[in-house]
């Protein structure tokens, strides 16, 4: 629910935190630390912003313990602030809130259920035998095809594709032009020619998973693609067919993961990243950005490719190196081999 204002102590007790000040003092809004003004709460969590604390004009901040003696006004402590802007920022949300009930203009086939608690955008099409959980906003524009099913408190925005037989949990978030449970790039060469392979598995997303704007998931050829529990999506990310991503991943936009890789639990991606296909990579990987994988990951920790950005003339010498690279080592060895006898 949008609050227009909140007690401070209402703030502390919310978020499970201390409340140092006065707990009636009134919060109308979020910013940062340069930008607020009085009324409005502000936050810490980068200590290199800590320097901001003097001159905010904040009615009180979020702030660690461990930081909290370089600030004397108002403070809400807890030792995850941003989690706590996180939480609050629901609070003071703008975007309206679509109101229950099915828009005259929908498409909506007669056999599909949908509670009185979930909101059919304008120009929406439900398809047959699509189920619809309690609280379930459809956008404007979005299509759902067949024996699609939506979890309670779901929230797809305007524009959003579901194909058929696609099955999202409770509490997940997607976003505009995203497409869930189009053809995998799937094609058999015969004498040179392609031909295209039905796909007939499904999607399936875990629940409180968001998928960002213009991300497309690809259904499984034969087994499903499987998004798990608290998985983040950026947006632009494909994610191909009999991919399996594990519980509370988070990857930036333009990764791009290839079909039938299994991923781990907790992993984090780095912006551009790619994986090879038919690969395994275990929990707790973390790839920076622009990272390309082409072998199994096995081991937990964080793993990088690429060279970072440098002059044109200076990056064209170090192209050449590596072209010699193969022939420098052979060297290396030879000479080893002689010193050695």
């Amino acid at each position: 629910m949008v609050k227009s204002s909140m007690r401070l102590g209402d703030i502390a007790a919310e978020l499970g935190a201390q409340l140092r000040g006065e707990p009636d003092i009134e919060i109308t809004g979020l910013a940062t630390l340069q930008a607020a003004t009085p009324g409005q709460i502000a936050f810490l969590a980068n200590p290199s912003y800590a320097r901001h604390l003097a001159d905010t004009r904040a009615s009180a901040v979020i702030i660690s313990p461990s930081v909290a003696d370089k600030f004397t006004g108002a403070a809400v402590l807890m030792d995850n602030p941003y989690f706590g802007y996180a939480t609050l920022s629901h609070r003071f949300d703008p975007a309206p809130v679509a109101a229950a009930g099915i828009h005259p203009s929908a498409v909506v086939s007669a056999s599909a259920r949908i509670p009185d608690s979930a909101s059919i955008g304008p120009q929406a099409v439900i398809e047959d035998d699509v189920v619809i959980g309690e609280g379930v906003v459809v956008g404007a524009g979005s299509v759902i095809g067949a024996r699609c099913q939506l979890g309670d408190y779901s929230l797809l925005r305007p524009r959003v594709t579901f194909a058929h037989d696609v099955v999202i949990g409770r509490r997940c978030h997607i976003l505009s032009g995203a497409v869930l449970g189009s053809d995998g790039f799937g094609f058999a060469n015969e004498k040179g020619a392609w031909h295209r392979i039905a796909q007939i598995g499904r999607v399936i997303l875990g629940d409180d998973v968001e998928v960002g704007a213009n991300t497309t998931i690809d259904r499984g050829a034969l087994d499903d693609t499987v998004i798990g529990n608290g998985v983040k999506l950026d947006n632009l990310v494909q994610i191909a067919h009999n991919v399996n991503i594990g519980d509370h991943c988070a990857m930036a936009g333009m990764v791009g993961i290839a079909g039938s890789t299994r991923i781990g639990s907790h992993c984090v991606f780095g912006g551009a990243s790619v994986v090879s296909g038919h690969l395994t990579l275990t929990d707790q990987v973390h790839l920076t950005g622009m990272t390309m994988v082409t072998g199994d990951i096995t081991e937990p920790g964080v793993y990088s490719s690429g060279t970072g950005a440098d002059t044109n003339r200076q990056w064209r010498k170090n192209a050449v190196r590596f072209r010699q690279l193969d022939s420098l080592a052979r060297r290396i060895k030879e000479l080893e081999k002689k010193l050695e006898g």
